[in-house]
């Protein structure tokens, strides 16, 4: 019989990515919906024939039971949360509900439905968890690049709401024998990126402007660095995370830094604009804790779980710029059918 999976935050960049993936390995792929009326779901439009939704919400403890109850899935990927860092200033207590004890609520519900009790338990056969730990978690980095062993040093709420759900999943495998593993994941982009994040921001705006639809792009903090890879290649490393015969946690990144001036630089250059004519600084757009430098050290993943990523950064924003002007020149085009035909 196949593998069932259930998703959370299926409709997330993700979610969609990991869903895809998924299917094409023959599982049966089942997605976590808070409510139908979900603003993403257009993410997961062509795999709605092939997916099945189960209600729940991880805030709520009793629906998560019900959830893994119906549907009896022999793997868990925690991918709901609250992922736009800079929110988490403004919402504190919310980002810490779901991205912190949502991880534990979802855990809970595993160790209930599996009749988990003590770390006697037997491991064989239960649900298999993934938790998406974040790069965030380093924060004021101890050391360059990051590993696994590397203090945590989280800047902002959603990083500490990050290492709670990372230590709370450790936790439970130490505590009750469960298969939970984090994956550490630094950046990963792709043109299903929410519009809030930078690297998609940059690639909007470029395409925008390519199209006389926008003058100018303003941002923070340019000399920011990150490791930037490809959203379709990190979610292979969650799924190889839950094949493994033991369960580990593992740090997923490119190993290569890049700033937003960087990325600022190959998305104008792939238009053929100069970035220095269109982008204004917004001090407002700076973070109140910043953090400087994020570059993973993957080296434990790649011996492991014979990961790689298979995209490189200039790749990627090239693909985002491509993808954004397809989408803004059709939209533009549509716009002006109308106008023309209001006038008919």
């Amino acid at each position: 019989m196949s593998k069932r999976a259930l998703i959370t935050g299926v409709t997330g960049q993700d979610g969609s990515y990991l869903a895809e993936h998924l299917l094409a390995q023959g599982y049966q792929v089942w997605g976590l919906m808070r409510g139908q009326a979900n603003p993403r779901k257009s993410r997961i439009s062509r795999l709605v024939s092939e997916l099945s939704f189960v209600d729940g919400d991880l805030m709520d403890q009793a629906s998560l039971v019900s959830a893994l109850d119906h549907v009896q899935p022999d793997e868990v990927y925690n991918l709901g949360a609250i992922s736009f860092v800079p929110m988490s200033w403004q919402q504190p207590e919310l980002v810490t509900e779901i991205n912190g004890a949502g991880v534990l609520r979802m855990l809970e519900a595993i160790r209930m439905v599996s009749g988990l009790n003590t770390s006697r338990s037997t491991r064989s056969g239960g649900i298999r968890f993934y938790q998406a730990s974040s790069s965030e978690m380093f924060g004021k980095v101890a050391e360059t690049p990051q590993r696994e062993s590397t203090q945590f040093h989280p800047r902002s709420p959603y990083g500490v709401a990050k290492a709670y759900g990372h230590f709370i999943t450790r936790n439970y495998r130490e505590s009750f024998n469960m298969y939970g593993v984090s994956g550490i994941l630094f950046n990963h982009e792709s043109p299903r990126r929410g519009a809030e994040f930078v690297t998609r921001k940059i690639s909007l705006a470029v395409a925008q402007i390519k199209l006389g639809l926008q003058d100018k792009l303003a941002l923070g903090n340019l000399d920011a660095v990150r490791d930037w890879g490809f959203a379709g290649d990190y979610v292979k490393a969650m799924h190889l995370m839950l094949q493994q015969d033991e369960p580990g946690d593992y740090v997923i990144g490119t190993g290569v830094m890049h700033s937003v001036r960087d990325a600022v630089r190959i998305a104008f250059d792939a238009v053929g604009l100069d970035w220095e004519d269109h982008v204004v600084i917004d001090p407002s757009l700076v973070r109140p804790a910043e953090v400087e430098t994020l570059c993973a050290d993957s080296s434990m993943a790649r011996a492991a779980l014979d990961w790689a990523p298979t995209v490189k950064f200039e790749e990627l924003m090239q693909m985002m710029v491509e993808s954004d002007l397809q989408q803004a020149s059709r939209t533009r085009d549509y716009g002006e059918l109308l106008a023309a035909a209001d006038s008919w």
